[in-house]
């Protein structure tokens, strides 16, 4: 796993877990980590990653629609 070191001003008060939560979550919506993948760099189960994207109002399908209309073609 790669390290990555940020950073931020003084006058953001957040607490570490939650920027990190933040970031994996972004990774997951843009498709760039898989849910368990964001969840572990979160540090959460997938259960409670997912609670938490859905409190954020990120979509828990991160794939494009044009999946979907292939999928209902296919079907």
């Amino acid at each position: 796993m790669k390290t990555l070191t940020i950073n931020l001003p003084d006058s953001i008060e957040n607490e570490d877990t939650n920027l990190i939560f933040l970031f994996s979550a972004l990774l997951y919506e843009k498709g760039k980590l898989s849910m368990g993948q964001a969840a572990e760099v979160a540090g959460l189960s997938k259960r409670t990653f997912i609670e938490m994207i859905g409190k954020q109002n990120i979509s828990l399908f991160n794939f494009p629609s044009s999946d979907l209309k292939l999928d209902v073609a296919n079907a």
